[in-house]
């Protein structure tokens, strides 16, 4: 890996990072989402800083090529991102169904309350 990407690597790292942690202050993403986003950055700093490693972890994973293993590793996060945010969003779909039943139970509530007090107003004005 040459220097100048290296570099260009670092750079955008260090942007992303500071994007993410400026996300996270403005509550405009959950740290829960983003450690694993923060992670990734860093794992990515320590590769282009020391890309020995990612030789070694293909040597060790008994790949050719040290880029086939990044490309192998980053399809392999890809996969858990998405998993984690279908989880997430079939969390999600049950708690709105619930409280879409809970709402609804509450108007019809609300409604029969009203009809009973209209009753009563009706009721007192004829007597």
């Amino acid at each position: 890996m040459s220097l100048q990407l290296r570099v260009i690597i670092l750079i955008c790292c260090i942007i992303a990072l500071y994007s993410i942690i400026h996300m996270i202050k403005k509550e405009n993403l959950e740290l829960k989402y983003a450690l694993s986003w923060i992670g990734v950055s860093t794992a990515i700093i320590i590769i282009a800083l020391f890309p020995i490693i990612i030789e070694i972890l293909a040597d060790r994973m008994g790949i050719a090529s040290p880029m086939n293993g990044l490309f192998f590793l980053g399809i392999g996060f890809i996969l858990l991102i998405i998993f984690s945010l279908t989880v997430a969003q079939s969390r999600n779909s049950k708690r709105i169904k619930e409280l879409v039943q809970k709402v609804a139970l509450l108007e019809e509530k609300t409604e029969k309350q009203f009809i009973d007090i209209k009753g009563e107003k009706k009721t007192d004005e004829n007597n």
